[in-house]
């Protein structure tokens, strides 16, 4: 009879790295499915937030998810469509806009009720 052993231990498939060194950003979610986070972020709860919240970019990027939006860059543009919509917003790229929290992808990745749902899906625990 054969049978699954689940780990007592949280087991993320996302790999993180501690290497990010840009002035004013905590954390990038790559299109590799890789998540960059400032070395000089040193408070657990933080760091938690932070991969939190760039774990919902790594689902929104995708492109079998069904549990967030879509979201999609390339060297000029971002591009965002809404869960449940047809409509594709197209942001020209540029330091000021990269990351700024008026943008519909980083108010979901901000949302708290969507990083507790992707942080179960990813099987993140408390890093």
């Amino acid at each position: 009879m054969a049978f699954k052993l689940k780990p007592f231990y949280d087991l993320n498939p996302v790999p993180i790295y501690r290497t990010l060194d840009e002035d004013g950003v905590l954390g990038v979610a790559s299109k590799n499915g890789t998540i960059r986070i400032h070395k000089d972020v040193t408070d657990p709860k933080q760091l938690q937030d932070v991969i939190n919240h760039e774990l919902v970019h790594i689902d929104q990027m995708d492109p079998d998810s069904d549990d967030t939006g879509k979201f999609h860059y390339d060297n000029k543009y971002m591009y965002y469509k809404p869960k449940n919509q047809n409509k594709v917003t197209v942001t020209k790229r540029s330091p000021a806009m990269d990351g700024h929290p008026s943008l519909g992808h980083e108010k979901e990745a901000s949302n708290k009720k969507i990083q507790q749902k992707i942080k179960r899906k990813y099987d993140a625990g408390n890093i």
